[in-house]
C-alpha cells in the first residue's frame, strides 16, 4: 500500500526543514519497506504571492485527500503590510482536516541539559507530552469588537472535552500512566465542566491512569520548578497555547520540538513548532530536528509505522549525543549535515 503525503514547505526556513524531513522519511521507508508518495503544494505567504490566497483550493483538496500532511512554516514580515495573512492558511488547514488535538512532546535529550535556561538539576529527565484541545474555547467563541468594551466567548461542550481527554489518557497508557489536567476551575464555568468531564471519563474508562488537577497559574510555575515531574499534560486551547510555548524552551532549543495535530477523520497534520525564521532562511542554519521528529510522529500516528518512527527518534538521539547539531543546539553542523547524519544513522542501524 502506498501512503500519500502532502508536503507544505511554506515560507522562510520551511522549505529547508521540509526537505530534511522528506529525506529522512525516504531513508526510513527504504529501510523498513514502506511505500510513500510525496507531492508539494503552496501555503502561507508563498501561496499569497502566487495565488492571492494563503490556502488555495488546490492545496485544500490535496490535503483533504492525503493520508497525512507535513507543514514546514508560514509567515514573515514580507506579508505584514495588510491584505491576507499567511497564518490564515494554517487556520484554514486545521479546519479542513478537522484537527482537534495538538500533541507536543517536550524531551530533554541527555547531554543537552546545559542548553536549557533552567538549572540542570531541575530539567534533567524531562520527558512530557502536552495534549492541547485545538478547535474550541475562547479563540473560536463569539466575539464583540469595540473601542470601549469587547468580549470573547469561551465555550466547551462535554463531547469536546471527552474526545481530547481520550487522546491524553490513551497516550498516558503508552507512557508512564499519569495525566495532569490543567484548568481554572476555581473561577471559570468552562473549567468546572472540563474538570468534571475529565474525572468522569477517567473513572469510567481509564481507572488505571493516575489523574491529578492543577490550576493554570500554578502550572506555569510548576513547569519551571520541576518539569521532569510531569508525564502527560491535558488542557484547553488557550491554556495549552501558552503552556506549550513556555515548555518549548525547557529542552534547550525550540528547533528540537515537533508537533502533531490529530483528527477523527484524517491522518493529521505534522509540523515543527518553530516559526519561519526568515532572518536565517537559505543559510543552512535552520535546525531540522523538530521537522524530522515531526516526521516520526507522522509515521506513528498517521501510518501506524511504529518501528520506523522509533528508528528516526533513535537516529536523532544518536546524532545529538555525538554532538552533530546546529548552532542553536550547541553544535556546528549545517541543516544538510544534520539531515545526512540522521539518514546515515538509520541506514547503519537497520
Amino acid at each position: 500500500m502506498t501512503h500519500r503525503i502532502v508536503l507544505l514547505p511554506g515560507d522562510g526556513i520551511g522549505p529547508e526543514v521540509t526537505d530534511a524531513a522528506r529525506a529522512v522519511l525516504e531513508a526510513v521507508a527504504h529501510a523498513y519497506g514502506l511505500s510513500l508518495a510525496f507531492e508539494s503544494h503552496d501555503i502561507g505567504g508563498c501561496a499569497i504571492d502566487t495565488d492571492g490566497d494563503p490556502f488555495p483550493a488546490a492545496t485544500a483538496q490535496a490535503c483533504a485527500d492525503a493520508d497525512a500532511v507535513f507543514l514546514g512554516a508560514v509567515g514573515g514580515p514580507k506579508w505584514d503590510g495588510g491584505g491576507p495573512r499567511p497564518e490564515a492558511g494554517l487556520l484554514a488547514l486545521r479546519k479542513t482536516l478537522g484537527a482537534f488535538a495538538n500533541l507536543r512532546p517536550i524531551t530533554l535529550f541527555p547531554g543537552l541539559e546545559h542548553l536549557s535556561p533552567l538549572k540542570e538539576d531541575r530539567v534533567a529527565g524531562t520527558d512530557m507530552l502536552i495534549v492541547r484541545e485545538l478547535t474550541g474555547g475562547i479563540y473560536f467563541g463569539d466575539k464583540v469588537e469595540g473601542d470601549e468594551t469587547a468580549s470573547d466567548l469561551c465555550s466547551y461542550s462535554r463531547r469536546e472535552v471527552e474526545r481530547i481527554s481520550r487522546i491524553a489518557f490513551e497516550a498516558a497508557r503508552r507512557r508512564s500512566g499519569r495525566v495532569t489536567s490543567v484548568d481554572k476551575a476555581n473561577v471559570l464555568a468552562t473549567s468546572r465542566l472540563w474538570r468534571n468531564t475529565v474525572v468522569a471519563l477517567r473513572d469510567a474508562e481509564y481507572p488505571d491512569v493516575e489523574l491529578d488537577h492543577v490550576l493554570v497559574d500554578a502550572m506555569a510555575m510548576k513547569l519551571i520548578e520541576r518539569p521532569s515531574a510531569f508525564d502527560v499534560i491535558l488542557t484547553e486551547n488557550m491554556f495549552g497555547d501558552i503552556l506549550s510555548d513556555e515548555a518549548s524552551v525547557i529542552a534547550g532549543s525550540i528547533g528540537l520540538a515537533p508537533s502533531a495535530s490529530l483528527s477523527e477523520s484524517h491522518g493529521g497534520l505534522y509540523e515543527p513548532i518553530h516559526g519561519s525564521a526568515p532572518d536565517i532562511a537559505g543559510q543552512g542554519k535552520a535546525n531540522p530536528v523538530g521537522a524530522i521528529l515531526s516526521a516520526a510522529m507522522l509515521l506513528r500516528h498517521a501510518l501506524k509505522a511504529n518501528d520506523a518512527a522509533t528508528a528516526i527518534e533513535q537516529a536523532v538521539a544518536d546524532c545529538l549525543s555525538e554532538g552533530i547539531s546546529t548552532a542553536d543546539a550547541g553544535g556546528t553542523a549545517s541543516t544538510d549535515e544534520v539531515k545526512s547524519a540522521v539518514c546515515d544513522n538509520i541506514a547503519k542501524t537497520h
